[in-house]
């Protein structure tokens, strides 16, 4: 199961997360797109930009999860985009919320600050080459990431990756991320061994 974390201005609609959940979906991985603030908090734009009171809200959505019969064993990712992936990072960072994979989107995991260092789940950087400010941020975030990590460059794309075949190519990097440590292998469905 992947939850969204939506960056700045955007939302559970989101064009750009609703196809990515599209080709995650199709790889056989459960998406959850929610809005972490209320139409009332997203009035105040510090709230948009306050990741501790957003991983705060993923993390209360992750413990739902790990409620709920139909979705108690499912391994949990995180997506975020934007301003989302410091949140998620942040929530990842929490070692009791045992997140299997992060992957970020034109994200800012730099404002996970600290928090970083605590990040023990797989995490992937997907930055467009044309973004080249939040190039640096996310070359500089991955250099405190202690967990796993890749830093995945598209070329050509800006900051929305709106570029031909850009997002489409995000999304098959986050896909095949999420699927290598969300999904049980043959060999842990033939034992049961599957969270």
């Amino acid at each position: 199961m992947v939850l969204f974390a939506h960056g700045s201005g955007s939302s559970r609609h989101s064009p750009r997360n609703r196809f990515v959940a599209g080709v995650l979906y199709r790889a056989g991985l459960g998406t959850l797109l929610l809005d972490l603030l209320t139409p009332e908090e997203e009035l105040n734009r510090a709230n948009v930009f306050d990741v501790v009171l957003l991983a705060t809200r993923l993390t209360a959505v992750t413990r739902w999860l790990g409620s709920r019969p139909d979705t108690a064993s499912c391994s949990v990712g995180y997506f975020g985009a934007s301003t989302g992936a410091g949140a998620a990072l942040c929530a990842a960072a929490d070692a009791a919320a045992q997140i299997a994979a992060v992957v970020s989107r034109g994200g800012r995991p730099d404002l996970a600050g600290p928090l970083l260092a605590h990040v023990r789940a797989p995490t992937l950087l997907i930055v467009g080459s044309a973004d080249e400010a939040v190039l640096k941020l996310n070359h500089r975030a991955q250099a405190q990431l202690r967990c796993p990590s890749q830093l995945a460059v598209v070329e050509g794309a800006t900051h929305l990756f709106e570029e031909p075949g850009t997002l489409a190519e995000a999304a098959i990097l986050a896909s095949d991320w999420f699927a290598h440590y969300l999904l049980p292998t043959d060999a842990q469905r033939a034992t049961g061994a599957v969270r």
